[in-house]
């Protein structure tokens, strides 16, 4: 079934510094810092929402649509999608700009610091999700903050079911925004930190939130996941993963779990849990698109935790 993933597309640069940070950031001189560190290690890593979970659905054997804007420096981009098989319809060039990228150094106490460029990500209110045809189920992902509010509206005017998921965009909208969104979802994907924000804001319980979708989901790290539904809380285990390596884009696996099982009409209890075991193989591998797997090592590996098979 034809999914239209909308989120960025980016690269993430990805740099170790061999010392801490506390050895060379002077608190008495913080209004005047003027620091450099030298990073031997820097790797590069294909990333963005849109393009972490288009990854994993196209894994599993769902048809992903991804919906982006990128810039000119796409082409490395557009050949990985290329290989992997995934539409690039939907990806859009926005002439003059970068496409969306991320900085990210961390020392040895795992410390960071960020930059995180936007670039043509800025314009992905451009993009329409009318233009995508036969879509039958759709998720507004990390993206600009216009194209996030302009697909939700798009997705339920046209009657599209679709998954609200802000992750790292939630700072970008207030109380009455993320109401919005909820009265326009069908669905709605929040980690812990973000879920508890939702709450500040809007002044709601999440019981009461999650009256307003068909299916509120709060994902809770090593605690696994709860899936708030017909005013029940199921409780999702978290799969023990072979290895801890690295989180970045577990949430983003996770989410390609919920999609497919929605898309596929299973019930909850499974969908939950397929998107925990994704979550489990992705942080085995360091970066958000360097896990691997087939359909029937999923459906072995769902018999090993849970008793049965998915399909």
């Amino acid at each position: 079934m034809r999914t239209l993933i909308c989120g960025s597309i980016a690269y993430d640069n990805i740099m170790v510094f061999p010392d801490h940070f506390k050895n060379h950031i002077l608190p008495d001189k913080i209004h005047m810092l003027n620091v450099s560190f030298l990073v031997p290690q820097l790797r590069r890593e294909f990333g963005g929402c849109a393009g972490n979970i288009a990854y994993s659905l196209k894994l599993l054997g769902g048809e992903p649509l991804i919906m982006a804007t990128v810039g000119e420096d796409v082409a490395p981009y557009r050949q990985r999608l290329g290989d992997l098989g995934l539409n690039q319809d939907h990806v859009r060039l926005v002439p003059g700009s970068y496409t969306a990228q991320c900085f990210i150094t961390t020392d040895l106490s795992d410390n960071q610091i960020t930059a995180f460029h936007p670039g043509a990500m800025s314009f992905s209110h451009e993009n329409k999700v009318a233009d995508a045809k036969d879509v039958v189920l759709g998720i507004v992902a990390p993206d600009g903050r216009d194209g996030m509010i302009e697909h939700a509206r798009q997705f339920a005017a046209a009657g599209i079911p679709f998954i609200f998921d802000p992750g790292q965009g939630m700072p970008m909208f207030d109380g009455a925004d993320l109401l919005a969104f909820l009265e326009q979802a069908t669905y709605a994907a929040f980690n812990d930190y973000e879920a508890q924000l939702l709450m500040d804001r809007t002044g709601l319980s999440l019981e009461a939130l999650a009256e307003k979708v068909t299916a509120l989901i709060v994902t809770k790290g090593a605690e696994g996941s709860d899936i708030y539904v017909g005013g029940r809380k199921l409780t999702i285990p978290c799969v023990k993963a072979e290895a801890v390596v690295d989180p970045t884009g577990c949430g983003d696996a996770y989410r390609a779990g919920l999609l497919y099982g929605i898309a596929a009409g299973f019930d909850w209890e499974t969908t939950g849990r397929l998107a925990s075991l994704l979550g489990a193989i992705k942080i085995a591998q360091a970066g958000p698109q360097n896990h691997h797997f087939t359909r029937d090592y999923i459906a072995q590996r769902f018999v090993t935790e849970f008793g049965y098979r998915p399909w």
